[in-house]
């Protein structure tokens, strides 16, 4: 759980507020649904809330909040665009479905290797 997030226990009291809007942005972590409300993310558990807040609004920014809050995606999105990029027109133009798969695992691998070092340096740096 990051530092910032604020963990609401559903047996303490049923928590939300009424103009939050279930929400498909967002990474999930496990929840049941999760909402947004202006900057305020909540993701919903069995027994719990998790709350926290994001600098940008990603229904309202969305490049803005993969900048400011969620860096790792937008990394491991770069990651893997220019890794199969290369990989593809480096690998033999004679044999495009053997370039093309070999760019789509490469793609996969460094996004996945970008996103994840991304999120463990943001980790370490938030705390």
């Amino acid at each position: 759980m990051p530092r910032d997030e604020i963990e609401v226990p559903k047996e303490l009291r049923e928590f939300m507020l009424e103009e939050a809007e279930e929400t498909f942005l967002g990474q999930k972590n496990g929840a049941n649904k999760q909402y947004r409300y202006g900057n305020l993310h909540i993701r919903e558990y069995n027994e719990k809330f998790l709350v926290h807040t994001d600098k940008i609004d990603p229904r309202k920014d969305p490049v803005g909040h993969l900048v400011h809050d969620a860096p790792e995606i937008l990394i491991g999105l770069v990651c893997a665009i220019f890794s199969g990029s290369q990989v593809i027109k480096k690998l033999d133009k004679n044999s495009k479905k053997k370039s093309l798969a070999s760019g789509l695992l490469l793609s996969i691998i460094c996004g996945y290797l970008g996103y994840s070092t991304t999120k463990k340096l943001k980790n370490i740096w938030s705390k």
